[in-house]
């Protein structure tokens, strides 16, 4: 009996984190994105672009992420943002990027 305790405790505690470390891909498509009101440019930054806002995988659930203004990093660069994109093994966020 003294034995069998310490076993069951761990390998509660492995199962539990083994629950935690799956679905690196949510399963689920992530919900429709609220409308978001985007600010005026900030008069100091007028060629700053608007990264909008996104829902992010976070243990277990979708986190939402609301957009901000960014700078580009060189002059004339443009945001395209990021999307989520359904694969084999579930659903995968595609970053946004400047091009």
């Amino acid at each position: 009996m003294k034995t069998f305790f310490p076993v069951a405790v761990f390998a509660l505690l492995l199962g539990a984190t083994t629950i935690q470390a799956q679905a690196p891909y949510p399963r689920v498509a992530p919900p429709p994105p609220p409308t978001e009101v985007v600010p005026a440019v900030p008069a100091a930054h007028p060629n700053w672009a608007w990264r909008p806002g996104y829902y992010r995988w976070h243990e277990g659930k979708y986190l939402w992420v609301p957009g901000a203004y960014t700078a580009p990093p060189h002059v004339g660069y443009r945001w395209y943002p990021g999307r989520w994109r359904q694969t084999q093994h579930g659903w995968v966020w595609v970053e946004g990027r400047w091009r």
